[in-house]
């Protein structure tokens, strides 16, 4: 490059760098390598900004929470024994909880998360870039939900998850 160029390319450098040609020249190579690798950079920041978005759609999406009481598990007498245990109350029934109207139970929780979905996104063939998804996890929420509940069901991992029964696909035919 000649002089005229760097300079020109120098422009709006601080100190003597914007116009002395020697310490321009140095520089502005700098600023060229600096370019170079963060237009590399960049790509990759994005990738992890969409990842991060995707991944707090489907936390928020895809929770499935569900009670199942101490008669359900039959885990009714060891739930009383352990409660007067760590409690201290001195319970002598153990067929009833030691406190009136409680409810003895398990709370379990399931999160579907980034790299579940994308798995079942993979599974049921939907072909949207991470780029797409975030901004559907942004700006659409209910197609995004969609979107979880089909990968939820698509992947073997969550065939656990108890779900709503899923409608038959209607299709039209013109």
């Amino acid at each position: 490059m000649n002089k005229k160029e760097i300079l020109k390319l120098a422009k709006g450098f601080r100190g003597r760098a914007k116009n002395c040609i020697r310490i321009a020249r140095e520089r502005v190579e700098k600023a060229l390598q600096y370019s170079y690798r963060d237009r590399r950079n960049k790509k990759r920041d994005m990738r992890s900004l969409w990842i991060q978005r995707i991944n707090a759609g489907t936390r928020q999406h895809g929770v499935i929470s569900l009670f199942l009481p101490l008669a359900v598990l039959n885990l009714k007498f060891l739930f009383a024994y352990l409660h007067c245990f760590l409690n201290s109350w001195g319970c002598t029934r153990p067929d009833r909880p030691p406190v009136p109207g409680l409810i003895a139970g398990f709370f379990f929780s399931w999160h579907v998360n980034y790299g579940n979905f994308m798995h079942g996104l993979m599974k049921e063939n939907i072909q949207l870039n991470r780029k797409v998804l975030s901004e559907i996890s942004m700006h659409e929420p209910y197609s995004f939900k969609a979107l979880v509940d089909i990968s939820r069901n698509a992947f073997p991992g969550n065939k656990n998850v108890v779900l709503p029964t899923r409608k038959a696909d209607i299709s039209i035919n013109v």
